[in-house]
């Protein structure tokens, strides 16, 4: 599980991104879209790398497995089904696509904690951080089973999976600011961030 070959990084890139008005994976910050950024430290620690979107050619320039969604119109947990489902690895770390702090070291941690568990995920003051987690194959039918009965939040699944949950004060060391699960959902929380980079 140490080695860049044991574990697929996927991106989760089918979102609407209604509230911010446009593509979220191509906002720029420090003039770097934040699909870049992702894909960038991505291609430093997986062999393999897969964007689930359903608009594949706007991500061809990137290196990457692309793929649709499996099961269409269900939301984030078909995206990561989708994902898991065509990882070449047992293990994947998954991410949203709008993730643009995200830490190496932080994810090396989790890496490390995966072994005989379905789900690593961190938690943290704010809850659960399922979009910043790493999953196993083991959780492909769970996840199926779990939107037959029309439940599409990622932790609806959890209850059937084996899961280690990494508190807070484990990693906080490595990020003391919580930069790694920011995201970016608005044009003001676009604005506070580039605020705060400035204020840095």
């Amino acid at each position: 599980m140490k080695n860049k070959n044991g574990i697929t990084g996927i991106i989760l890139s089918g979102g609407k991104s209604l509230r911010m008005g446009e593509n979220k994976a191509f906002i720029e910050i420090d003039g770097i879209p934040i699909i870049n950024r992702i894909h960038t430290l991505f291609k430093e620690l997986f062999q393999e790398i897969i964007i689930v979107t359903n608009q594949a050619e706007l991500f061809l320039n990137l290196e990457a497995r692309i793929f649709d969604d499996i099961i269409p119109d269900r939301g984030v947990l078909a995206g990561l089904y989708t994902g898991l489902f065509f990882s070449s690895h047992l293990y994947s770390f998954c991410v949203a696509c709008d993730m643009p702090f995200l830490n190496e070291s932080v994810i090396k941690y989790l890496i490390q904690k995966a072994d005989h568990f379905d789900v690593i995920v961190p938690k943290t003051k704010d809850g659960l951080q399922p979009l910043h987690a790493i999953y196993s194959k083991g959780c492909l039918e769970p996840i199926k089973r779990t939107i037959e009965q029309r439940k599409y939040k990622i932790i609806d699944f959890f209850p059937r999976v084996k899961i280690k949950m990494v508190e807070e004060y484990e990693f906080y060391s490595l990020d003391p600011t919580m930069e790694s699960f920011i995201n970016v959902n608005t044009p003001e929380e676009l604005r506070l961030i580039k605020q705060r980079k400035r204020s840095n």
